[in-house]
Formats: C-alpha cells, sequence, structure tokens
C-alpha cells in the first residue's frame, strides 16, 4: 500500500489541502511536488456511512473471494479477549520477534523528479468515496486472533486524503493506484495472504485493501511494541512521534514495515511530516464534512 513519496494530501490545520506528491504505498519520501488539483467532483446528497456490520461483505465484493471479516468456522471461533491493561508511556525500547512472518514485497524506487500522475477510468464521487471509506472502517480484519483491531474511519478518510486528495482515478508516477495509492505488488500479497480477489482498480476495493494493509500493520507493529494492544488512539500519543501504535502505523503505511519496525531495535519514525500532515487531517481535513 503506502510506498513511495508523499502522496497529495494536506495537513489542513488551515482547513485548505497542503500539495504534496502522490504515491503507493511504503517508500521513501522524497521532497513535495507540486500536483494537478482534485478533479472537480460532481455534487450530490452526501450518502451517510453504512452501520456498524463488520461481519456482512460489502456490495463491492459480494461474489469476490473470501473477505477479511469472513466468519470464523465454530472450530475457530474467536475468543473473548480482555481490554488492554498495559499502561507504558511508550513502545518497548526491545522489540519482541513479530508474530507475522508472511511480509509485504519492499516498496519500489521513488518515481523520477518531475513525473506527473495519469488518470484511468471514471472518478467515483465524494459521496461514493464515502461510502467506500464508510464500509471498509467497519470491517474486522483479525476476527480469530485479533478481533479487537479497529481502523478509525477518520484515519481512513485522512489517510485517504493525503494520498490521493479522494481521487479514485489517479495512478502516481512510482505505480501507486486510486484512492489508497495502493502498489500492485502489495495487492497482489495482501489478497494472497487474506485469501481474497480485491480489485485494485475498483475504488471500494481499493478502499479495504487500504484498510486492510492498516490493519496489517497494526498487528504486526502491536505485537512487537505494544504487547499486543492495539489501541489506535491519539490520546496515547505524546510529542515524540515514536510515542504511540498509531504514528507507527501512519508512518509504516508511506514508508513500509520494515522503515519502522525492525527486530532488535526501537520504533522508528524516518517521515515525520507525512505523520504530521496525517494526524493534522485527522482533525482539520474538509474531507471530514463530506
Amino acid at each position: 500500500m503506502r510506498r513511495g513519496m508523499y502522496r497529495m494530501g494536506a495537513a489542513v490545520l488551515t482547513g485548505l489541502l497542503l500539495a504534496t506528491g502522490i504515491s503507493g504505498c511504503g517508500g521513501a519520501e522524497p521532497a513535495p511536488r507540486e500536483l494537478a488539483a482534485p478533479v472537480d467532483l460532481p455534487t450530490e446528497a452526501p450518502v451517510e456511512a453504512p452501520a456498524d456490520q463488520p461481519t456482512e461483505a460489502p456490495p463491492a465484493v459480494e461474489e469476490m473471494g473470501a473477505a477479511p471479516s469472513a466468519k470464523a468456522s465454530p472450530s475457530a471461533r474467536p475468543t473473548a479477549k480482555p481490554k488492554p491493561t498495559r499502561t507504558a508511556a511508550g513502545p518497548l525500547s526491545t522489540p519482541k520477534p513479530p508474530t507475522e512472518t508472511r511480509v509485504p514485497p519492499p516498496p519500489p524506487k521513488p518515481a523520477p523528479s518531475g513525473c506527473q500522475p495519469t488518470y484511468q477510468g471514471t472518478q467515483a464521487t465524494r459521496s461514493q468515496v464515502k461510502a467506500a471509506l464508510g464500509d471498509a472502517a467497519a470491517r474486522t480484519y483479525w476476527p480469530t486472533s485479533a478481533p479487537d483491531i479497529a481502523i478509525p474511519l477518520v484515519l481512513l478518510k485522512a489517510t485517504a486524503w493525503q494520498e490521493s486528495g479522494w481521487q479514485s482515478n489517479i495512478v502516481a508516477c512510482d505505480g501507486g493506484i486510486g484512492l489508497m495509492q495502493v502498489m500492485p505488488a502489495t495487492a497482489d500479497w495482501m489478497n494472497q495472504r487474506f485469501g481474497q480477489s480485491y480489485d485494485i482498480g475498483d475504488y471500494r476495493d481499493n478502499a479495504y485493501l487500504g484498510a486492510n494493509y492498516l490493519a496489517w500493520l497494526t498487528k504486526y507493529i502491536g505485537d512487537m511494541y505494544f504487547e499486543a494492544d492495539y489501541r489506535l488512539d491519539a490520546s496515547l500519543c505524546t510529542d515524540e512521534l515514536n510515542s504511540c501504535l498509531l504514528n507507527a502505523i501512519i508512518s509504516a503505511y508511506n514508508y513500509g514495515h520494515n522503515a519502522v519496525a525492525r527486530e532488535g531495535e526501537p520504533l522508528t519514525i524516518p517521515n515525520p511530516q507525512y505523520v504530521r500532515n496525517v494526524r493534522a487531517l485527522m482533525t482539520e481535513c474538509v474531507c471530514l464534512n463530506y
């Protein structure tokens, strides 16, 4: 998913967009560059995000392979897990070995400077994007081993705005595709890892792939540094960017898991400006009002 340069997003402390470059999940963070302004989307009545029904397959994937929130068989029902009692102020200084040993492919090389993104297919409306992100945030991506992992809707909306400005048909120079700027290799890996068949070119499936990747990062980094405390709560963060799981998965979405979480090494935030942008967008993005 996240791999590459800055996507076109914006830290909107003033309610305005900060122009940044668009890229796919998990790559190096080059200097921001100008991008074409988001396409003027057709207006229509806002569509409210659907009710929280994480175990039901959304319309976009009804006829596809098993979704990540598919109900477990009777022999593999999730067991109740006590709420986190961890009180440490930050991540473990010496991480535990990762429990997830199947990892996504490495990020691509940075796109050439001056390259401009292209567009393919039909642009989804804002209300369509809003509904897709709402569906994706409502899913349960680890129903058996970590059913308490949840991706906050404001995080998903802010990440999509930072990545693409909610432009569902944009293709970045580094290969990132669509709303969540998912890399094709990462989409293939996610589909194989979770036994699903999402279409990276469909804006609804693109939203699920992005949310699924954020959930995978939450599990991977949460197990290593936060003793399986998967809360993505901004109130747990301090001024130190490496202080909380929320900042860590935002960083890893852009730079890749291995740039943030490494065996035997402290948690690292290699792309502080990207993290600050997304965190600001979580409270100030104009997209929150769509």
